[in-house]
């Protein structure tokens, strides 16, 4: 059966998207070659790339540009060839290379997905699509990058979730920027 993780960057008071839904805070402009290493090493690897409409937008507007390629060269070619999924109601058609649309209900469509055969899944920021499978158990685990910045308003990926959700912490990490790689599972 397929995992099902999150890797989210939030900031110190526990925001994940400014009030603008700009995740841009996450880039520590803080020079760190450990951090760089971590980043490229997690793009190469495989699986299924998962987003809800909003992230799927602020990505595919990013990463098939050549600023991304120049920049993030190794990030850019993972994220424009890996297998994507964008779950939305109102999208007629996903144009990102290697994306296909799915339209109906969340819930079953990730047990669906859990289901078959096949490689891992990652959800990339789309805190609405988290805080709807979180209460349900459908994600096997949450790595979360905190970063050393306080935005004051903005979104949580949990803001919907209504009753208490219990983690156990599996791994931390610190990065000489200040990033701290935090990695929890759901407790049985």
């Amino acid at each position: 059966m397929p995992r099902l993780i999150v890797f989210n960057s939030t900031s110190l008071d526990g925001i994940f998207s400014d009030a603008n839904r700009d995740m841009s805070f996450a880039h520590n402009e803080n020079p760190d070659a450990e951090w760089d290493a971590f980043v490229a090493g997690n793009a190469s690897g495989g699986g299924v790339l998962l987003f809800g409409r909003v992230t799927y937008d602020l990505m595919a507007g990013f990463w098939p540009t050549p600023v991304a390629l120049e920049q993030m060269p190794t990030v850019a070619e993972r994220m424009n060839s890996l297998p994507k999924v964008v779950f939305s109601r109102t999208m007629e058609r996903a144009a990102w290379s290697n994306t296909r649309l799915v339209k109906g209900d969340l819930i079953d469509n990730i047990r669906k997905m859990k289901a078959e055969p096949g490689e891992g899944m990652a959800i990339l920021g789309s805190g609405s699509i988290v805080s709807q499978l979180a209460p349900h158990g459908l994600i096997d685990e949450y790595q979360i990058v905190l970063v050393p910045v306080v935005l004051g308003q903005g979104r949580t990926m949990f803001e919907s979730v209504k009753d208490k959700l219990a983690l156990k912490r599996t791994k931390t990490r610190a990065f000489k920027n200040g990033n701290v790689l935090l990695c929890y599972e759901p407790v049985a």
